[in-house]
């Protein structure tokens, strides 16, 4: 989920906390299983997201559950805040943008494959490498499989996008024709 302008904000701010206090990583984790919490149960995420109960009982409520999961106090902390400000509901994209944050810090650059078979583990590394070259940066590949591409593969790197489908491929070929050069 892409987080709003204030969203980003939000996570750039729990971000220098977390720098300063050497917790980029356990605060990444502690904003992961809150949100998956949220998620698994909606009545929770019913409860705290909507101002239909005032702001105290929803902190309190929050405090409480951050308190018996054993949530870091700055963390807890700040989802308290988050509701105070009206701001929890842009947690998905907060917990989002805090992550790309975390991976630009380490390093670490999300890449994106759809390819038109599935990989072998030689072929991954092999487009890791080549991804990483490219970029710079460590790479982490997630893949999908889109038969549709008929053959290649495409990569989205943040903005960038290396396109070596065959429909791609055949695409180009057919306006090259068409355009009669």
């Amino acid at each position: 989920m892409r987080a709003s302008a204030a969203g980003r904000r939000y996570a750039r701010a729990l971000f220098a906390i977390a720098r300063e206090s050497d917790a980029v990583d356990a605060y990444r984790d502690e904003l992961s299983r809150m949100h998956a919490l949220f998620e698994s149960e909606p009545e929770l995420r019913h409860a705290l997201f909507r101002p239909l109960h005032p702001v105290k009982e929803r902190r309190a409520v929050l405090d409480a559950v951050c308190q018996r999961l054993g949530v870091d106090t700055t963390v807890r902390r700040f989802l308290v805040y988050l509701i105070d400000q009206r701001r929890l509901v842009d947690i998905d994209g907060i917990r989002a943008h805090y992550g790309q944050l975390a991976d630009e810090a380490a390093g670490l650059v999300q890449a994106e494959v759809v390819s038109a078979a599935p990989l072998a583990d030689a072929q991954r590394e092999r487009l890791r490498g080549a991804l990483a070259s490219r970029t710079g940066r460590r790479v982490e590949l997630s893949v999908r499989v889109d038969p549709g591409l008929i053959a290649g593969a495409v990569a989205r790197v943040g903005n960038l996008v290396f396109d070596g489908s065959l429909r791609t491929q055949l695409a180009q070929l057919r306006d090259t024709l068409t355009r009669g050069q």
